[in-house]
């Protein structure tokens, strides 16, 4: 990075990618150029976006700028969640052993299981019928 006070990372969940910048500041978090509250209107994903730094005690002390795209809400609010964690290792070392015990460095792997051909779904089939 070029500029000392900025730190950037990236965050995965299902199909989602948030990339994640963070600066010292007031405590304002943008996505996608709007307000928290504005773009997660749900209070449960913007608790989920707010955990990792309830979890380092820094919740006033950066500002967040993220842009997330691709799958869901869900998605993307464990994407962001999951980007801020790494930024804010980037920023101390000291925060990784509270994200580790909260489990927010880890990348959440499921993924949605394709489906098969000759059944409705991933594991769903039609109804057998012997006669």
């Amino acid at each position: 990075m070029a500029d000392k006070d900025l730190y950037v990372a990236v965050g995965r969940r299902k199909t989602s990618i948030a990339r994640v910048r963070i600066k010292k500041g007031k405590g304002n978090i943008t996505i996608n150029k709007k307000n928290l509250a504005e773009y997660f209107k749900r209070a449960t994903y913007q608790i989920i976006v707010k955990q990792p730094l309830e979890a380092t005690e820094s919740m006033e002390s950066f500002d967040i700028s993220v842009n997330v795209q691709g799958g869901g809400l869900t998605g993307q609010a464990g994407a962001v969640r999951h980007g801020i964690s790494r930024a804010l290792v980037l920023v101390d070392e000291k925060n990784r052993s509270s994200l580790k015990k909260n489990g927010f460095l880890t990348r959440d792997s499921r993924m949605v299981e394709r489906k098969k051909y000759g059944h409705k779904g991933a594991r769903k089939s039609f109804q057998f019928s012997k006669r």
